[in-house]
């Protein structure tokens, strides 16, 4: 189930609603708990229940671990470090084991069956906060929680299952039982939600298409184009990241949950430095606190630094996903990172010419994302370079300039902090603006075909 259907916003949140806020039921928060974690594991096993088994057992397993660091502090690292390892264990099986196989056989040159696993959804999320509940517990962040619901529900709450953010159990360990649901909240919560629905299905679906359509052109494609398609690309997967980030901090504030922010206008950063500490923030701040500072930080020598950032960076390319391209992309931020810390020159730049650079580099970043492999991925930026292509202009490209300018111009104008400003000024444009905006992200998902969110893959 996806928050952007006809069954979400017509049956299952209203259903969800009416149960939580029912004036008949007595408002006792162990009840309204047990009613979001209920729905929460319908939510989350809708088409799929068997991983619902999977998510349970791993949380069961790690609320014990917890426990068992608290009564046994002596031995506390010892069993962190076999709570880490269980995580790590199901995400290879699940997620890397194939791909692991795979480099195995192509060098060794065999031809051993290759595992056929499902991927259980939102895995790489759920098990991140897993992890961070035990590093909590055990830097004293946060006690080890005595209720499993409490913990199943912190888990399975299905606002931020699917992709994010990664909550930390530290952040709304009080919030479990302790929180205000009421109806401001629920408005608050509600105009959020809208904000993320009209991101995702107005503007990230429209460029969806025509990103798509660029990348299967079978490299057929001229400069223009090429740009194009990597530019509807990188305003897609914001507004799809983003917009799903929206609508799931909306939901928990309709439930009296305050999640971490994940975004903070990441494409007027005016370095690539900058440029995450605005990006999925909540993934960012994780592998700070829980791998680059634990490691030393930059407060060793050089090169344990560089060895630092190195591994920061590989895994972040590694928890995207099991695909070279991933491990490069990866690896790609950190050697521009790197030269960024190392020389400064982006103030040299000045602000214009630093903005360029972020974006040029952040857009061949995406295309390299988005590509099935690494040899698409060369080709591809190859032809933007002006190497392989077709000419500078082609008629595919023209069509889509005049067919969607406007949408693009849109698209560019609400990347940046004005509309949100603008709307702040005047609370009636604000009100006036949710309530179109609804509208016609009511009418696009009930005549549009399903259309997932990217970060549901990972």
């Amino acid at each position: 189930m996806v928050f952007s259907s006809v069954l979400f916003l017509c049956l299952f949140l209203p259903l969800v609603l009416v149960l939580y806020y029912n004036p008949f039921m007595p408002k006792n928060r162990m009840l309204r708990n047990t009613i979001l974690l209920l729905m929460s594991l319908v939510f989350y096993g809708w088409g799929e229940p068997r991983f619902i088994v999977i998510m349970v057992a791993v949380t069961v397993v790690t609320w014990c671990i917890g426990l068992l660091m608290e009564y046994f502090s002596t031995y506390k690292k010892f069993i962190l470090w076999t709570g880490i390892a269980l995580h790590v264990t199901c995400l290879f099986i699940f997620k890397y084991l194939t791909f692991t196989m795979n480099i195995w056989n192509s060098i060794w040159g065999i031809n051993t069956e290759i595992l056929n696993i499902a991927l259980p959804i939102g895995i790489s999320f759920f098990s991140f906060q897993l992890m961070s509940y035990l590093f909590d517990i055990y830097y004293g962040n946060a006690k080890a929680q005595k209720n499993v619901l409490n913990v199943l529900l912190y888990i399975s709450l299905f606002p931020q299952l699917i992709a994010g953010p990664i909550v930390r159990y530290q952040q709304i360990a009080s919030e479990l039982e302790h929180r205000s649901d009421n109806y401001e909240n629920v408005c608050k919560g509600l105009y959020r939600f809208i904000i993320g629905l009209s991101k995702k299905v107005l503007l990230a679906n429209y460029m969806a298409i025509i990103a798509d359509n660029m990348f299967q052109q079978n490299m057929q494609l001229s400069v223009a184009s090429a740009w194009l398609g990597a530019i509807a690309y990188t305003l897609q997967i914001y507004f799809d990241f983003s917009g799903y980030s929206d609508m799931a901090i909306g939901l928990g504030k309709m439930f009296g949950f305050n999640f971490p922010e994940n975004f903070n206008f990441p494409y007027v950063a005016k370095s690539v430095t900058d440029f995450w500490r605005r990006w999925h923030m909540s993934l960012t701040h994780w592998f700070r606190d829980y791998v680059y500072i634990p490691l030393g930080g930059n407060r060793v020598s050089k090169a344990r630094w560089i060895r630092n950032l190195l591994f920061v960076w590989l895994l972040t390319g590694i928890w995207h996903g099991a695909n070279w391209t991933f491990i490069v992309w990866g690896l790609l931020y950190f050697c521009v990172l790197l030269m960024e810390k190392l020389t400064d020159f982006t103030k040299y730049l000045g602000c214009i010419g630093a903005h360029i650079y972020t974006m040029v580099i952040v857009t061949c970043a995406w295309v390299v994302f988005r590509s099935p492999d690494l040899s698409f991925a060369v080709q591809y930026l190859s032809i933007m370079f002006g190497y392989s292509s077709i000419g500078v202009v082609d008629e595919v490209f023209l069509y889509y300039i005049k067919s969607s300018v406007y949408m693009l111009v849109l698209g560019i104008i609400c990347v940046t902090p004005i509309v949100n400003y603008s709307c702040s000024k005047v609370s009636l444009v604000k009100s006036v603006v949710v309530v179109i905006l609804f509208g016609l992200s009511l009418v696009q998902v009930v005549s549009s075909t399903y259309n997932p969110f990217i970060y549901f893959n990972f």
